[in-house]
């Protein structure tokens, strides 16, 4: 059973930044497709940001192009999210996701869909105030 355990989520002004990370103990995210979704009150899970297994690959979200970028670090076995430029629209708690060899899926934009992706973090919250 994979773990997925969330950090870096908080407080943070309109304009600020934050780093989310992601990461596993026990075993490796090598094989794994990587993605970042969200969920505000009242509205479904999206997808952010997904990763391929050899960080070739990105896709993100129209509402964070350009200002989101993420990212793997193999030898940590974590995946990261770099947020700039936050608005208060991005407010959420922000999900950790993996795809067992899903790399195929940010090409045809299943990597958006929450069904796709056999283990999720629990979830940490991101709130940007204005």
């Amino acid at each position: 059973q994979l773990q997925l355990v969330e950090s870096g989520g908080g407080l943070v002004q309109a304009g600020g930044s934050l780093r989310l990370s992601c990461r596993t103990s026990r075993y490796t995210l090598d094989t794994y497709t990587m993605a970042w979704f969200r969920q505000a009150p009242g509205k479904e899970r999206e997808g952010v940001s997904s990763i391929s297994t050899y960080a070739d690959f990105t896709k993100y979200s129209d509402s964070v192009k350009g200002r989101f970028t993420i990212s793997r670090d193999k030898a940590k076995n974590t995946v990261y999210l770099q947020m700039n430029s936050l608005r208060p629209e991005d407010t959420a708690v922000y999900y950790c996701a993996a795809d067992l060899f899903g790399d195929e899926k940010l090409n045809d934009g299943r990597w958006t869909q929450t069904n796709q992706y056999d283990y999720w973090g629990q979830g940490i919250q991101v709130t940007v105030s204005s």
